[in-house]
């Protein structure tokens, strides 16, 4: 798997441990020399395309907002944007060719966000909560309360924002949890949500074998995001292995989707799921 492939995989964010569970020194030494990657923190690498994102925000004299500001702050993210995300105040007149390769949106922005170059840390939270859709806008919040942002405090900021688009940035916050270890598990979440009849919970412990991604206790399933393609050896694919006996030895039916699966194959994993619940006896419509 290449660099950027990998990044991608992470959520377009990841700490130099997460990287070398994938790559090797030599790969993450060449990719930052080359331009590929860059530092954005103590230990944290972004893609490249995180420097064009500043770049154009100044170009505009803006700042950066919805995905663009995630990935500033340092949060995962299911996708990076494909052009970079800038915010420019109300009533300033950008011309076209300005703005060509730049998603460009007006809105009213605090002074602090203009000086930065990018949204805060809270407006960045509403700004993705309100605009994106609904998994990618979970995959962000959870990667923000993972970040030490407190939920309670966003729901405040929320409820004092305008009412375009609150009531969906609510029900995103009120259902973000920093138990989600990465933007795979949140948006196989997101998906699972949608199935009726299940109540799946994050990262809880199953008997003695370890933590399952997603669990339903009543109808004991676990549902897993399978890293199998990021084995990095043969022991680490015997110890999924066991893994996967041990929940089935403690009465769990247990469901495995790739990453490819929960990206761009929602609706079979959500028919999966629902044909799991189907079986274990409950209505399901």
């Amino acid at each position: 798997m290449d660099v950027r492939a990998a990044l991608l995989r992470a959520g377009g964010v990841a700490r130099y441990a997460e990287l070398r569970a994938i790559l090797t020194r030599t790969e993450i030494r060449s990719a930052v020399e080359g331009g590929y990657l860059i530092r954005v923190g103590q230990g944290r690498y972004a893609l490249s395309e995180l420097d064009a994102d500043r770049r154009a925000a100044a170009s505009l004299s803006g700042a950066l907002g919805g995905l663009s500001a995630a990935m500033f702050w340092g949060w995962k993210v299911k996708f990076p944007p494909d052009q970079p995300q800038v915010l420019v105040p109300l009533g300033r007149k950008v011309a076209p060719p300005r703005r060509s390769g730049i998603e460009v949106r007006w809105r009213d922005l605090p002074s602090d966000a203009l000086d930065r170059g990018a949204l805060g840390r809270i407006d960045t939270v509403l700004d993705c909560a309100k605009t994106l859709p609904f998994d990618a806008a979970l995959a962000v919040v959870d990667s923000a309360l993972r970040d030490g942002m407190s939920k309670s405090s966003l729901l405040i900021a929320c409820q004092r924002t305008s009412q375009k688009g609150r009531a969906r940035a609510l029900t995103v916050i009120e259902l973000a949890d920093e138990r989600a270890d990465n933007p795979f598990e949140s948006v196989l979440r997101a998906i699972v949500l949608d199935v009726p009849g299940a109540t799946f919970e994050p990262q809880e412990w199953v008997g003695n074998v370890g933590r399952a991604d997603l669990v339903d206790r009543e109808r004991r399933i676990v549902v897993e995001a399978d890293s199998f393609e990021f084995h990095s050896d043969a022991d680490a694919m015997l110890r999924d292995m066991e893994r996967y006996n041990g929940f089935l030895a403690e009465g769990y039916r247990v469901l495995r989707f790739g990453w490819k699966h929960a990206m761009f194959r929602p609706d079979y994993v959500r028919a999966a799921v629902a044909a799991a619940v189907a079986t274990n006896g409950l209505q399901i419509s």
